[in-house]
């Protein structure tokens, strides 16, 4: 039977090797794997692979292999202007994030002071809370005879209530709301990391407060941009919920065009092929993200 001694202050076991071998760290039986590797062949690496075989083999005793699904994605005009609308709302919410986001973040490391849980329990709440809910509450902002409309009549800004809905305005106000705080939380952390004394030692060397910040905080907050960036661009690109809600078909990406073909054209093989370009371009982001960690790991 094992036993626990104390030396210098430090538990230390001693007893039986098989005690020992119980307690070293980094050693676990290989039957521990299995239910998580399982978990993840059926849940994730199988419908990865259905999805795959459906895009180049649709059901049917007459379907043949074949790529046409993908060579219509990329040669097909509609289809191309769709992905380039994706990729072009997923940029723009990233940058509007970013010069959002960035003020806030380094508010919440240098400025909040005693009020960082407050700012932060507001960054995190609205998390909580079901993306559809918070969605129609923009609706409810937006309406015809909503919030926005009617403080405007009243100021007597406008003559007749504005068409705030169904427009990209809209959409990219309701992406934004959802994904900032993965911005901000994700440059936050990195400018917590950063020593203050290199700026006070920039100020010494004679530079400015902002020649500072540009300099020395930003580059080196880098990380925490880029992290981000990545998070938001990911979770706009396979966004559709907003999308559908305040766009109302007049903003359409591929997350919505897969979403019709599942349910409205039934073209399950096409959907699929949409469905692997979606992941195709998240998995260069990923690479990307890797790629840039270690290159800056390698300067560092």
């Amino acid at each position: 039977m094992a036993t626990l001694t104390t030396i210098g202050g430090a538990s230390a076991v001693r007893g039986s090797p098989s005690a020992r071998r119980r307690f070293r760290p980094g050693k676990l039986p290989m039957w521990w794997v299995i239910p998580p590797a399982l978990y993840l062949i059926v849940f994730f690496i199988f419908p990865l692979f259905d999805n795959a075989l459906r895009s180049i083999h649709p059901a049917g005793a007459a379907a043949q292999w074949s790529l046409a699904y993908y060579v219509k994605l990329l040669s097909d005009a509609y289809y191309l202007n769709v992905i380039g609308q994706t990729l072009l709302l997923s940029v723009g919410v990233t940058a509007i994030c970013i010069v959002l986001g960035y003020p806030a973040a380094y508010f919440l490391v240098r400025h909040s002071g005693r009020w960082a849980g407050l700012v932060i329990f507001l960054l995190i709440a609205p998390q909580l809370t079901s993306i559809i809910m918070r969605t129609f509450g923009w609706r409810v902002l937006f309406a015809r005879l909503g919030l926005v409309n009617t403080a405007l009549l009243d100021l007597g800004l406008i003559d007749k209530p504005l068409p705030l809905l169904q427009g990209p305005s809209s959409v990219v106000i309701g992406l934004v709301h959802v994904f900032v705080p993965f911005m901000v939380l994700s440059i936050a952390s990195v400018l917590q990391g950063i020593d203050r004394r290199l700026e006070e030692s920039a100020r010494i060397l004679g530079a400015s407060k902002l020649q500072a910040f540009l300099r020395v905080t930003l580059p080196l907050s880098l990380d925490g941009i880029g992290t981000g960036s990545i998070l938001v661009f990911m979770l706009t690109n396979g966004s559709f919920v907003t999308l559908l809600l305040l766009g109302g078909g007049s903003v359409v990406t591929m997350p919505v065009l897969i979403y019709q073909q599942f349910s409205l054209t039934q073209d399950i093989g096409l959907a699929s092929a949409m469905g692997n370009l979606l992941l195709a371009i998240a998995v260069g982001c990923l690479y990307l993200q890797l790629r840039l960690i270690k290159r800056r790991g390698v300067r560092a």
